[in-house]
C-alpha cells in the first residue's frame, strides 16, 4: 500500500506536469459530481456491485443568440478487484453552426492506500467528430472571412489522462480530458486562420459531513485551468436529507449564481436539476442556462445492492 507521503508526491508531481499546459474552455457542468466519469478517466466508485449509468443535459445561456447545449451520456463499472471503466459520449452544440461529438472509453487502475482510502490511475482514449455548417450564416463586416467560407467535417483522435484519491467520504481529483491539440479550421491557401483545441486541466474535490443519522452536508468545487482567461472555479455546497432529497447553493466566481436540486425516485434511480444565473456582463443576453441529470445504479445481479447510493 502507499503512504500518505507518496501520495502527496505524486500529485504534486501530476499538478507540476499538467499546470505548464493551458486549453480553452470544454462544455460547463453544474453538477459535476456526478458527471465525474466525463471529467476524469481515473474517476472510481469502488462498487463491484452496480453499474452506473447517468443521462445530463445542458442548455446554457438561453436566449442568446448561438447559444450552446450539451448532451451526455456515462456508464461506468467495476471489471475486476483493481480495474475500473467506463464509456462516455457526449454532443455539444453552439447554434446551428458547430456540432461536436465525442466518443470515449476509459480504463482506471485503483490502488489500495489504506483501510479507507484509494488511489486511481486513469486513462480515456476515442474519437472527436466536429462539424460545421455556414449555409444561411449572417457576417457583420461586408467583407466574408474566408475562415467561414466552406463548411467542415473532420474527426479527430485523442486521449486523457488523470488520477483520483478517494474515500466513502471524499474524493479529490486532477485530470487533462484531451492531452491532443486538434486542428479544427486551417486555410491552406495563404491565409492562416485556425480554431484548436488546447489542454484543459481539471481540479475536483468534495467532502460528505455526516452531521447525524438522516442529514450530510456536501461541500464540493471543480477548477478549470485556461490559457489566455481567468480559471474558472465552482464552489458547490448541498444538503442531503434521508438518502432521498438533496438540495444546495453553487457559485462560479465572477460567472454565476446556481440553484441544485435532485432527489431519488426509487433506490435505483435519482432525478436532478439545475438553473444558473448569470451574475457577469453575458447576463443581460440570457436568460440563465439549465441541466438536467438522470442517474440509474443497475445491479449486477439483478436483485439489487447492499451499498449506501453514491454521494459523488
Amino acid at each position: 500500500m502507499l503512504n500518505k507521503s507518496n501520495i502527496i508526491y505524486i500529485f504534486l508531481f501530476l499538478i507540476g506536469s499538467i499546470f505548464t499546459s493551458y486549453g480553452q474552455q470544454d462544455p460547463q457542468y453544474t453538477q459535476y459530481m456526478y458527471n465525474m466519469s466525463l471529467i476524469n478517466p481515473a474517476y472510481a466508485t469502488d462498487n463491484s456491485e452496480v453499474i452506473n449509468l447517468g443521462l445530463l443535459y445542458r442548455s446554457q445561456w438561453v436566449g442568446a443568440v448561438g447559444s450552446p447545449s450539451t448532451g451526455t451520456f456515462f456508464a461506468h463499472s467495476t471489471l475486476t478487484d483493481r480495474v475500473e471503466g467506463g464509456l462516455s459520449i457526449y454532443h455539444d452544440q453552439i447554434g446551428d453552426v458547430v456540432n461536436n461529438t465525442n466518443l470515449f472509453a476509459d480504463i482506471a487502475y485503483v490502488i489500495p492506500v489504506s483501510a479507507n482510502s484509494k488511489l486511481s490511475l486513469g486513462l480515456k482514449a476515442g474519437l472527436s467528430f466536429y462539424s460545421t455548417n455556414f449555409d444561411g450564416f449572417k457576417y457583420s463586416d461586408p467583407t466574408p472571412d474566408p475562415t467561414f467560407s466552406e463548411n467542415y467535417s473532420r474527426t479527430f483522435p485523442n486521449i486523457g489522462v488523470g488520477a483520483y484519491y478517494f474515500s466513502d467520504n471524499y474524493y479529490i481529483g486532477i485530470s487533462v480530458p484531451n492531452l491532443l491539440k486538434s486542428k479544427y479550421i486551417k486555410d491552406s491557401d495563404g491565409i492562416a486562420s485556425e480554431a484548436t483545441e488546447k489542454l484543459h486541466i481539471f481540479f475536483t474535490g468534495g467532502y460528505v459531513f455526516n452531521l447525524n443519522e438522516n442529514l450530510k452536508l456536501k461541500p464540493a468545487f471543480m477548477a478549470i485551468g485556461v490559457n489566455g482567461a481567468p480559471i474558472s472555479f465552482d464552489l458547490t455546497t448541498n444538503v442531503l436529507i434521508n438518502n432521498f432529497l438533496e438540495f444546495g447553493i453553487g457559485y462560479r466566481f465572477g460567472d454565476g449564481l446556481s440553484g441544485l436540486v435532485n432527489f431519488s425516485v426509487t433506490k435505483s434511480i435519482r432525478i436532478g436539476y439545475a438553473y444558473d444565473y448569470t451574475i457577469s456582463n453575458l447576463g443581460d443576453f440570457n436568460s440563465g442556462s439549465h441541466e438536467i441529470i438522470l442517474l440509474i445504479d443497475l445491479s449486477k445481479l439483478g436483485n439489487g445492492y447492499d451499498k449506501s447510493p453514491r454521494f459523488f
